[in-house]
C-alpha cells in the first residue's frame, strides 16, 4: 500500500499542475478577435454571391465583371484563436423571434447584404421577405419570426427642416424612438460627417440652441457621437437589447502606399497586406468611439474593424460595380467578402 501511495501522489501533483499550466496558458492567450491577419482558405467564400437572388448589384463584383476570385479565398485569423465559421442553424435558433436592425450609412449597408445573404445561402428553400424602400431596407423569414432590418441614417443625430435649411442637429436624436423595438442594434457613422457640397445633405449645423454654418468635421462627429452614446446609456433596455457600433471600415483611394508617387488606390490591388501590421494608422474615429466607450456604464460592443480592412485594399468594388455605378469604389467592399468576416465577429463578440 506504502508503495502504492508513493505511485499516486505525484500523479495527482502532476494533474493539478497541468490543470494550473492550462489555466495560465488560456489565460496568457486571451484572444482578441479585432487583431489578426488575413490567411488563404480553401473553404473560402462563405456562400457564393451568385445564389443570393437580392444581392445589391453595387456589391456583386463577380456579376460586374471581376475577373479574379483571389479576394475571395481568404479568411480572417485572430491572434491566439480561432474565429468559427458561421453557424446559420445556431444562429436562427438564437433570433427567433426576435428584430435586428443596422443604422448607418453604406458600409451599414455593405453588413446587413452580407447578413442576409449568408443566412439566405444556408437556408436556399425558407420563404423570405425582402424590401428595400430607402430609408428603410427589410429582410424577414417568417418561419422563424425574425426580421433583419437596416434604416439609412448616416449621422444617427437628428436632420430637420427649418427655415435655415436642412438643420443637422448634434444634440437631438428624436430619430432613436424607432429603434427601441428591436433586440439588436448596430450602429455606424464616420464617412459622411466628410462630405462637401453638393453631395453634403445638410445646410447648416445646430448645437445649443446656436446655428453654425460649419465647423470642424471631426468635432461635429465627436459631440453627435456623446448625443448617442448618452441615448445608448438611457434610453436603452439593456435587460432586453443589446447594442454595437460597426466601427471605423478603411477606405484605400491612396492605395497601400498612402499617396506615394504612382499609387493606384485599390485598382491594383491584388491580395491583403501580410501580417497583423497595417502601413497606415488607423482613422482618429476609431480613438474617438473608444474614449466615448470607456466613459459609458453600459458601453455598446466595438466591432473594431480597422485593422482588418485595412488590410485588405484588394476587396473593394473598384471598377466592378455595375453601369448605374461609375467611378472607382475603395470605400465598399465586395460580396462575398470582407463584411461576412464583420457579422462573424459579431456573432461570436455576443
Amino acid at each position: 500500500m506504502g508503495n502504492l501511495r508513493n505511485y499516486i501522489k505525484p500523479i495527482i501533483i502532476w494533474f493539478m499542475l497541468a490543470i494550473i499550466s492550462s489555466l495560465l496558458i488560456n489565460e496568457s492567450n486571451c484572444c482578441n478577435l479585432f487583431e489578426g491577419s488575413w490567411v488563404v482558405d480553401v473553404h473560402s467564400p462563405i456562400y457564393d454571391s451568385s445564389v443570393c437572388p437580392f444581392i445589391r448589384e453595387q456589391f456583386d463584383c463577380q456579376k460586374n465583371g471581376r475577373p479574379d476570385k483571389f479576394y475571395l479565398k481568404y479568411k480572417w485569423q485572430p491572434n491566439g484563436c480561432d474565429l468559427t465559421r458561421f453557424d446559420a442553424r445556431e444562429f436562427l435558433r438564437k433570433y427567433t423571434g426576435k428584430k435586428i436592425i443596422f443604422v448607418g450609412d453604406s458600409l451599414s449597408l455593405n453588413q446587413w447584404q452580407s447578413l442576409t445573404c449568408i443566412l439566405h445561402a444556408a437556408n436556399p428553400t425558407a420563404k423570405y421577405t425582402f424590401v428595400e424602400h430607402k430609408p428603410i431596407y427589410h429582410f424577414e423569414f417568417p418561419e422563424y419570426k425574425l426580421s433583419i432590418d437596416m434604416e439609412w441614417h448616416q449621422f444617427l443625430v437628428d436632420i430637420d427642416q427649418q427655415k435655415e435649411g436642412r438643420v443637422l442637429k448634434l444634440d437631438s436624436i428624436k430619430g432613436g424612438d424607432a429603434w427601441k423595438a428591436y433586440d439588436l442594434l448596430i450602429f455606424d457613422s464616420w464617412h459622411w460627417w466628410f462630405y462637401k457640397p453638393p453631395e453634403q445633405p445638410w445646410d447648416v449645423m445646430e448645437l445649443g440652441g446656436k446655428i453654425f454654418k460649419d465647423m470642424d468635421r471631426t468635432q461635429a462627429f465627436q459631440i453627435a457621437m456623446k448625443t448617442w452614446a448618452n441615448w445608448v446609456e438611457y434610453q436603452v433596455d439593456h435587460s432586453k437589447t443589446k447594442v454595437a457600433y460597426q466601427g471605423i471600415s478603411a477606405s484605400h483611394y491612396h492605395g497601400s502606399d498612402f499617396g506615394k508617387p504612382g499609387a493606384q488606390g485599390c485598382s491594383g490591388e491584388m491580395t491583403p497586406v501580410s501580417g497583423s501590421t497595417s502601413p497606415t494608422t488607423p482613422s482618429p474615429g476609431r480613438d474617438i468611439i473608444h474614449n466615448i466607450f470607456a466613459t459609458m456604464k453600459n458601453p455598446p460592443l466595438f466591432l473594431d474593424i480597422s485593422l482588418l480592412t485595412q488590410l485588405r485594399p484588394d476587396a473593394h468594388p473598384k471598377a466592378y460595380t455595375g453601369p448605374q455605378h461609375t467611378g472607382t469604389d475603395c470605400t465598399h467592399w465586395c460580396l462575398a467578402g470582407v463584411p461576412d468576416y464583420w457579422n462573424l465577429l459579431l456573432f461570436a463578440s455576443i
